[in-house]
């Protein structure tokens, strides 16, 4: 399916370049009006993430994402700077058909494990942000990815699949607000080993043809940020070619 996705800093809608809070691009349209939008043209799930939130865990925009939650028209998974239980069981009140976590799957697997087993493999995404290094191997940086970890994609899943991970949203930061396409290779790698995760890939998509190849890789759903603010192609055409493709 095709997710787009909605980040928020001080509630206005922004994007980052590559997650860096320096390179920080500010678009006018509302969070209210893109939601609506993207529902009316027939949008499966909203991607909304608290960067104000991911950065101060005390700022966290809770009322605005209430309000975006409670009114919407479609499910709508978040994230931002999850840190402890009741971040999660609070976006889930809220309305959060799922909540992404991040940073702390890398850095406290075993308490995220205890969540998806409480909470069930369908109420959590694990996002989980991919550094290829030159040796070939997936390592998760976090915080954002201004920590570099020692930690694979493949040791957190190792760990959280046993405890009911089901959703996966992949970045590969090389690609991250680049528009320059996404690692269709890496995709198609990981839905081969594990088949029993539904992959959400993102970073890069500039393009329909971009879309029609990860259909192609068999993942899940496409995160689609700044080809869709940018006006690249529109939210009912990008439905459409994965529709089609």
């Amino acid at each position: 399916m095709i997710i787009p996705a909605i980040d928020l800093i001080d509630g206005q809608t922004v994007r980052l370049y590559q997650g860096s809070y320096e390179q920080q691009t500010n678009y006018p349209q509302s969070p209210q009006q893109l939601r609506d939008h993207y529902a009316a043209a027939g949008a499966g799930v909203l991607h909304i993430v608290d960067l104000t939130g991911a950065r101060d865990a005390s700022a966290r925009q809770l009322p605005l994402l209430k309000q975006l939650m409670q009114q919407s028209p479609l499910p709508i998974q978040v994230g931002g700077g999850i840190r402890t239980e009741t971040d999660v069981t609070d976006l889930l009140d809220a309305g959060a058909q799922r909540v992404v976590i991040g940073s702390l799957a890398i850095k406290q697997p075993a308490l995220v494990a205890s969540w998806l087993q409480r909470h069930g493999g369908d109420r959590i995404v694990l996002a989980l942000d991919v550094a290829i290094s030159a040796d070939g191997r997936r390592l998760l940086p976090s915080h954002g990815w201004q920590s570099a970890t020692d930690v694979t994609l493949d040791d957190i899943l190792a760990q959280l699949i046993p405890a009911g991970a089901r959703h996966v949203l992949c970045t590969d930061i090389s690609k991250d607000g680049t528009l320059q396409g996404p690692n269709v290779a890496l995709y198609r790698e990981l839905v081969a080993l594990y088949p029993s995760i539904q992959w959400q890939a993102s970073g890069g998509v500039g393009t329909l043809d971009d879309i029609a190849q990860l259909k192609s890789a068999a993942v899940a759903g496409v995160i689609l940020g700044r080809a869709l603010l940018e006006g690249k192609f529109t939210i009912e055409e990008a439905i459409a070619c994965w529709q089609n493709a």
